[in-house]
């Protein structure tokens, strides 16, 4: 079944390569998941920031929502539905929302850093700042096998299985200030690299060549 979705996916790859070479401008989560949505960091800071971030987006049925909520509806929005007109950067510690009804921002929790990886077999484009709403990774819905290991410690945080969002991306929330090395494998090919979570580390991984 993954060899089926890769190949799927894949037949996709030329009429997505010119969009995807553009496309992008809580305590410690120990599995790479959405930390709880109503922790103290993360609720604190949708507080201060509500009403301009809800007016952004009003439009798209996402206000009142909080970082990290809106983090997960996007990234797993399919293609065909994501709006046109709103641009969605995470940031290492905020998110960046702009649309037609202005520029806003949302804090991420203290303790939680939003990490999107895609992995390719042979198109990509160069990322840093990923856009939950334009960056377009080759394999979308792709069977994943993903570790995450804490080179300090050893430690594994993830040891999963995911299936990649329609843009081709798989998002992971890790503890923050960290050194990890992150592995991906997909029908028999793999990656591997390490990565940082500092407040000045990329939140976008396209550099995943899967061998």
């Amino acid at each position: 079944m993954p060899h089926t979705r890769t190949r799927t996916a894949l037949a996709g790859v030329l009429t997505l390569a010119t969009l995807a070479l553009a496309g992008c401008s809580a305590d410690d989560r120990a599995d790479g998941r959405s930390p709880a949505a109503t922790s103290d960091a993360g609720a604190a800071g949708a507080v201060g920031s509500a009403t301009s971030a809800d007016a952004v987006l009003a439009p798209y049925g996402l206000d009142g929502l909080e970082a990290v909520q809106v983090v997960d509806a996007l990234e797993a929005t399919p293609l065909a539905e994501r709006p046109a007109d709103l641009t969605a950067s995470v940031r290492p510690r905020e998110v960046v929302l702009d649309s037609p009804a202005g520029t806003a921002t949302l804090p991420l929790p203290d303790d939680a850093f939003y990490l999107s990886l895609a992995p390719y077999v042979s198109a990509t484009h160069p990322c840093a700042q990923h856009s939950l709403t334009t960056c377009r990774g080759e394999l979308g819905g792709a069977e994943v096998a993903l570790t995450v290991v804490d080179d300090a410690t050893g430690k594994t945080l993830v040891d999963d299985t995911r299936t990649a969002a329609d843009n081709g991306f798989v998002g992971l929330w890790l503890p923050r200030d960290r050194e990890l090395t992150v592995r991906v494998q997909v029908d028999g090919r793999a990656a591997s690299t390490q990565v940082t979570t500092s407040d000045d580390a990329d939140t976008c991984l396209t550099t995943l060549q899967l061998t």
